[in-house]
C-alpha cells in the first residue's frame, strides 16, 4: 500500500512529540532559573586566575609574562607588570600583575589564553550569568574578581584541575631535587 509508510512515519513522530513532554527521561528543558542543570565538566566560559593558598594576592600563579595578552586574538586581556617581585605564598619572590583585566564583552571564549600560559595560571570558567545593568564597565573584570581558588578550580573542572596540580607537584619536585643535588658553593657563584 503506498500510504502505509507515511502512517508509521507520522506516528513515529507523534509518539516522539507526546513522549517529549510526558516521559521524564525524554523532557529536554527545565524550568531555569528555579531548577538548573549541572554544568559539564568541559564547558568553557570566561577566563578566570588561579592561586593557590588562602591569600590571593600571594598565591596568585601569574608571574604577568604576558603571553595571553599578546596571544589574545580579540585582545581583550590588559596586563600591566609589577616592576618589584613580591614573596608568593610559599615564599618565593616572584613577578606578579599589578593589573590584570579582561574585557568579558570582547572575550570570545577562545581558551587560547588557557593552552599558551606555561604556569598554569587561567582556567575557563563555567560562570554564565553575567549579566549587568552597567553598559559601559559591567563587564570589565579585574585582578580581583578574575581571582579564584584553587579548590573552586576543583569543583568546577576536577579532572583537569588533578592533572594539572600532579603536573606542578612534579615539577616542584624534580626542582627541589636539582638544587639538592648542586655543591653549597655553586648557589653563590652566578
Amino acid at each position: 500500500m503506498l500510504g502505509a509508510g507515511i502512517i508509521k512515519g507520522l506516528a513515529e513522530t507523534a509518539r516522539n512529540f507526546v513522549g517529549s513532554y510526558v516521559v521524564p527521561e525524554r523532557l529536554i528543558t527545565v524550568p531555569y532559573p528555579e531548577q538548573r542543570l549541572p554544568a559539564q565538566e568541559n564547558a568553557r566560559n570566561f577566563p578566570f586566575l588561579v592561586y593557590d593558598g588562602d591569600d590571593a594576592a600571594a598565591g596568585l600563579r601569574c608571574v604577568a609574562c604576558q603571553i595571553c595578552e599578546k596571544e589574545c586574538p580579540p585582545q581583550c586581556i590588559y596586563i600591566v607588570k609589577d616592576v618589584v617581585k613580591k614573596p608568593d605564598h610559599t615564599g618565593k619572590l616572584q613577578f606578579q600583575p599589578k593589573a590584570f583585566d579582561i574585557d568579558l564583552s570582547v572575550c570570545m571564549s577562545c581558551q587560547i589564553c588557557v593552552e599558551v600560559c606555561p604556569f598554569d595560571a587561567i582556567k575557563m570558567d563555567t560562570e554564565f550569568e553575567l549579566s549587568t545593568t552597567d553598559r559601559f564597565g559591567g563587564l570589565l573584570a579585574t585582578k580581583d574578581q578574575l581571582s579564584k581558588p584553587n579548590t573552586y578550580y576543583h569543583q568546577i573542572h576536577p579532572g583537569e584541575a588533578r592533572q594539572v596540580d600532579e603536573h606542578l607537584a612534579a615539577a616542584r619536585a624534580r626542582l627541589e631535587a636539582r638544587t639538592l643535588s648542586k655543591p653549597a658553593g655553586d648557589a653563590g657563584s652566578r
